[in-house]
């Protein structure tokens, strides 16, 4: 199911950042990957050269199928840890290029904003070519604090680092976050126009607890996230938190560093009931479709499954947007995505909104 006659207007996912009851039911995702949009429409189309048309092209493809599935704007992140100098601990199986006092003194962090913005203000710009009236994108600075310090040292040897250098730790965390800030501060000032929200994607937890201990999250990452909100609050935007894991122990001190809504969620973890009775009160929440269920169940049982809990979680009264609890694979199946947009649009014309 698409629509031809479906008109953008961002203004309904920016009330769930408000914490308001939209108009209409918003879709939101964390990203659709291009994969996923080549295999449901058939389209191989890839990004062809360097020139100006070429990203305008590829974007423009992109922005069409997220209109086409009735999303009021649509997912872009430039990539900080693409471009890290040594990249690839993140990913498991490799020590990253920081590791000792040295390695760290020695990192081209100053040099790292000029290789960011030569790489992704073309495709930032290309965007802001090809917005369709009333549509606008949600990402800014891919990548969160603690994965650029996955990337930088290595998740285990990370571990080992708090305990056998805490001030090299520290000090790792202090130079993340004027990297943030550095970054951060340009995005906002160069692309408002073009972002609906701003959103940070930093995976903290997994399936039952943070991977660091708490009291480490307090003191070494939110005073970083901290730095993060207020630049895109003193720019007048709102901002949205993505972490995927059991994060329920540092919620009520990420809301009070100031996040405006969260995404993702895992069933396994807690029901979406969970969220929204804990936390819809103070923040706006979106997705509550679980990707296992995506992945599992047939279109028409996962239809009934997204009308029902998605007008459930809608009439909470507070900000909502409904999507999956993670995003949109190529592994995805078609017919499980399409059951969120057609459950939406259940939800719009059945008067339930």
């Amino acid at each position: 199911m698409t629509s031809k006659k479906f008109k953008p207007d961002y203004h309904h996912i920016l009330d769930v950042l408000n914490n308001k009851r939209p108009a209409r039911l918003p879709l939101y995702e964390h990203a659709i990957d291009p994969p996923f949009i080549r295999k449901a429409t058939g389209n191989n189309f890839t990004l062809q050269g360097n020139h100006v048309k070429d990203f305008e092209d590829y974007y423009h493809t992109i922005s069409q199928f997220w209109l086409d599935m009735t999303y009021d704007s649509f997912a872009y992140e430039a990539a900080i840890c693409e471009l890290l100098p040594g990249h690839g601990a993140i990913n498991g199986g490799m020590a990253g290029p920081i590791q000792t006092r040295a390695d760290f003194e020695r990192y081209p962090f100053d040099e790292f904003p000029e290789l960011f913005w030569r790489t992704y203000s073309p495709h930032l710009d290309a965007i802001r070519n090809i917005l369709p009236p009333g549509m606008k994108v949600w990402g800014g600075c891919g990548y969160g604090i603690f994965e650029t310090s996955e990337d930088l040292v290595g998740f285990e040897n990370l571990a080992v680092m708090q305990y056998l250098d805490p001030e090299l730790f520290a000090d790792l965390y202090l130079r993340i976050g004027d990297l943030f800030a550095t970054l951060w501060t340009e995005m906002v000032k160069r692309y408002p126009d073009i972002f609906v929200f701003f959103r940070m994607g930093d995976d903290i937890g997994f399936k039952t607890s943070t991977f660091f201990e708490p009291d480490v999250i307090r003191q070494h990452l939110i005073p970083q996230y901290q730095r993060v909100i207020d630049i895109v609050h003193r720019a007048g935007k709102k901002f949205l938190l993505h972490s995927c894991g059991n994060i329920f122990t540092v919620m009520d001190d990420l809301i009070a560093a100031g996040i405006d809504a969260k995404h993702s969620n895992e069933d396994q973890i807690a029901a979406f009931d969970t969220w929204i009775s804990l936390y819809s009160g103070r923040i706006g929440l979106m997705g509550g479709i679980d990707v296992n269920d995506l992945c599992l169940n047939s279109y028409d049982d996962l239809v009934k499954m997204v009308v029902e809990k998605g007008t459930r979680f809608r009439n909470s009264g507070r900000g909502f947007g409904l999507g999956s609890g993670n995003s949109i694979a190529g592994y995805v199946p078609v017919e499980g995505f399409m059951a969120i947009v057609e459950g939406a649009r259940r939800i719009r014309e059945d008067g339930r909104t």
